[in-house]
């Protein structure tokens, strides 16, 4: 079901199958002649949690059993689009087939796409990307929600020595849209082992200090942990300003002075949006008010659109239907919205965009930043001891599951990079394509970071950090070490697991609450006991003979470390 939403201008709702809400990883492969090229072999013949291969042989069979006359009675679209600026030389094209017209609106939206993409493209290289929800003409069987889709039969294939993708089954964004996660994260991020550049899970800011001094940084958060609220958050401190680039994906690549250049590949935001309100994220709200697609939120009865953690009053006679099509009221057990409903919105229409945001060379890149959603032990923010120590704390990344796949429930999962379900080869290669950029000569690296918003008072369960514009005191922090210099030295110091600022080093002025900061740096012997015992447990399992010998020294070197914790 698609219709349009008349309080808003050229706003329109959809709401799928339930059965059609998320990506769907289990479903999604990775298609080399090795089993090794797509992921590492697991020690013991344990399942793989770093990716899905599937043979050749079995990928053709399947493509087979699905694409004949799937298509039939339904109209075939064509779409031409541009991941990245028109005329960067960063930027890579694509060409998607398609019986969507939701897929068609929302490419739109979240790709430069058309005819002068076309005009750009003439004889060059693409990426050809095959769509079909799989639900020929006439049906055989109702549908739900007027929603076509084919579940029982879904596959998102990816095909990157042929740089393809094959796509069935779901209309949902992360496996319909195929210029998001599908060519954007896996098959770029083999596009950019192959070229010596990364194709990265992670959001680009622009961070403008008082005295007029700015720097990017590019940040990596699993889905649902906080990407787009940082991306375009409004600074508690007085005089900082923070500007975004993007608020997902990073497209970054070393220039010819050695400085590593990040665009955003895509075209619009493509957000979740319960949680999101004008206390959370004011500059989404904005975005979102005309041109934008819903998908799965509530719909108010004067036309309009509610969800959850939306912190807005009905207005007297106003009634709210639920994604599932029931009336719903305030109190109710089900959600109004499902968990992963999203808005799908031209990046131009937010206020915050940074002015160099479609610049074809890109942002320099300062600062890399990994973090996760960590309820106990993580503290708000380290600094790596160096760029090997940064690729390790990327590869220990661990943050509680979302609902942007269909993970249930609040489990602990490793996700490294916060790019698990995106590698589009072997993770054990991929940390030594990272490692390898300290050895090219001349490059200026960034440094690296790990935060946590989310760590939590043991005793009663409150976030311990206020979170949202207040974050800003951290990336403040950020912004003075990357500087350099005795300043710099002096708002650090090394501990376990890295540099955390000296006592007094944060700019906590102005807080409506006091934070406890001892409690927020707290690192528990215990916890970072177990910490290191599971990272070496996974590593090991899961990366096992591919892992990089740096990578096993940077482990020995945290277990050392831990053991000399008081």
């Amino acid at each position: 079901m698609i219709r349009r939403l008349p309080k808003l201008t050229n706003c329109w709702l959809a709401r799928t199958d339930p059965k059609d809400v998320a990506r769907v990883e289990s479903k999604t492969v990775i298609v080399t002649t090795r089993q090794r090229d797509t992921v590492p072999v697991p020690l013991g013949g344990a399942k793989s949690q770093l990716g899905n291969w599937m043979s050749e042989k079995d990928f053709e069979r399947a493509k087979q059993e699905r694409f004949p006359g799937c298509m039939a009675g339904r109209k075939m679209y064509v779409i031409p689009y541009s991941m990245g600026p028109l005329g960067s030389p960063i930027s890579k094209f694509g060409v998607q087939l398609t019986d969507s017209p939701y897929v068609v609106a929302s490419m739109g939206v979240m790709t430069r796409m058309g005819s002068k993409v076309m005009e750009s493209l003439g004889d060059g290289e693409f990426v050809k990307c095959l769509h079909s929800l799989g639900r020929p003409l006439p049906l055989k069987a109702p549908l739900v929600n007027n929603w076509p889709c084919n579940p029982e039969m879904t596959l998102i294939a990816h095909v990157p020595d042929r740089r393809e993708i094959v796509s069935f089954g779901s209309g949902y964004g992360g496996n319909s849209l195929l210029g998001k996660k599908c060519f954007a994260l896996r098959i770029a991020s083999r596009i950019a082992k192959d070229e010596g550049w990364l194709a990265e899970h992670m959001l680009i800011l622009g961070l403008t200090s008082p005295a007029g001094v700015k720097r990017y940084v590019a940040a990596a958060f699993p889905s649902a942990c906080g990407k787009t609220n940082l991306a375009m958050m409004r600074p508690s401190l007085p005089g900082w300003k923070v500007e975004c680039v993007g608020d997902d994906i990073a497209w970054m690549k070393f220039d010819s002075q050695g400085r590593l250049r990040a665009i955003n590949p895509e075209n619009g935001f493509f957000g979740v949006a319960p949680g999101t309100s004008m206390k959370t994220n004011p500059n989404a709200m904005l975005t979102v008010q005309s041109n934008t697609i819903f998908t799965n939120v509530g719909e108010t009865s004067d036309g309009g659109v509610f969800w959850e953690g939306l912190d807005e009053t009905l207005p007297p006679g106003v009634s709210v239907t639920s994604w599932l099509g029931k009336t719903w009221k305030p109190g109710d057990k089900e959600p109004c919205a499902h968990p992963n409903s999203r808005f799908c919105a031209p990046a131009a229409q937010c206020p915050s965009m940074d002015k160099d945001w479609e610049s074809p060379e890109g942002v320099p890149i300062d600062a890399i930043i990994f973090g996760g959603r960590r309820p106990e032990g993580v503290p708000l923010v380290y600094e790596s001891f160096n760029w090997r120590h940064g690729v390790f704390v990327g590869a220990a990344m661990r943050s509680e599951s979302t609902a942007a796949a269909e993970h249930k429930g609040k489990v602990i999962m490793h996700d490294p990079f916060a790019m698990r379900p995106f590698f589009g080869y072997n993770f054990g290669h991929y940390l030594s394509h990272w490692l390898s950029m300290e050895r090219r000569p001349g490059l200026q690296l960034p440094r690296v970071f790990h935060v946590n918003w989310f760590r939590k008072d043991p005793a009663g369960g409150r976030f311990l950090w206020p979170g949202f514009g207040e974050n800003a005191r951290v990336l403040d922090w950020i912004f003075r070490r990357c500087a350099g210099g005795e300043e710099s030295e002096r708002i650090a110091r090394p501990s376990a697991v890295g540099y955390l600022p000296r006592e007094g080093a944060l700019d906590l002025g102005g807080l409506s609450e006091p934070v406890d900061t001892q409690a927020l740096f707290h690192l528990p012997k215990a916890f970072w006991e177990k910490e290191a015992r599971e990272i070496r447990a996974y590593l090991t399992e899961q990366v096992n003979v591919d892992l990089p010998a740096e990578i096993e020294e940077e482990m020995k070197g945290l277990e050392e470390r831990v053991r000399g914790m008081e």
